[in-house]
């Protein structure tokens, strides 16, 4: 089937079965490859794209749902939110570095919708972002400095 979508604000067009996930899309059809893969299951958080500002799990997102919705991808995230990801290298945030296009998906959807999280609030947000690598601080305290907090 042919499918319309608003990737990173461009319009791109793919053939591609209505169940194919979201992630294989922009994989392999769109080849925009910094979105992971990391379980299959939504479970890990490695996936996380947006579509309309919702961090979303793009491995069990079928492309037949996205419909209209804006879909962005850690390759735009650098344009719309350029002081988190500063912020993010200078604080060394990323370890291994495999969950860290998720993490900065949803710490991106985070700060767009709330700009003063707190300390809870940031632990709810990133709850579905698993990092093997244990940066939990790291993260809590590169979204607080984007968000111009010292908390």
């Amino acid at each position: 089937m042919r499918f319309e979508l608003k990737v990173n604000g461009e319009q791109v067009v793919v053939d591609a079965a209505q169940d194919t996930p979201l992630l294989w899309i922009l994989r392999d059809h769109i080849g925009l490859t910094g979105t992971k893969y990391g379980c299959g299951r939504g479970l890990c958080g490695a996936c996380t794209v947006t579509m309309d500002g919702q961090p979303t799990r793009s491995c069990l997102m079928p492309v037949s749902f996205v419909g209209d919705q804006e879909v962005q991808t850690i390759e735009a995230v650098a344009d719309s939110h350029p002081d988190l990801v500063r912020i993010w290298s200078e604080r060394n945030v990323a370890q291994c570095g495999y969950c860290q296009s998720g993490q900065l998906m949803s710490a991106a959807a985070l700060l767009a919708e709330n700009s003063d999280p707190t300390d809870a609030e940031i632990d709810s947000a990133m709850s579905g972002n698993i990092c093997r690598c244990g940066a939990y601080s790291r993260i809590r305290a590169a979204i607080h400095e984007a968000s111009g907090s010292s908390s």
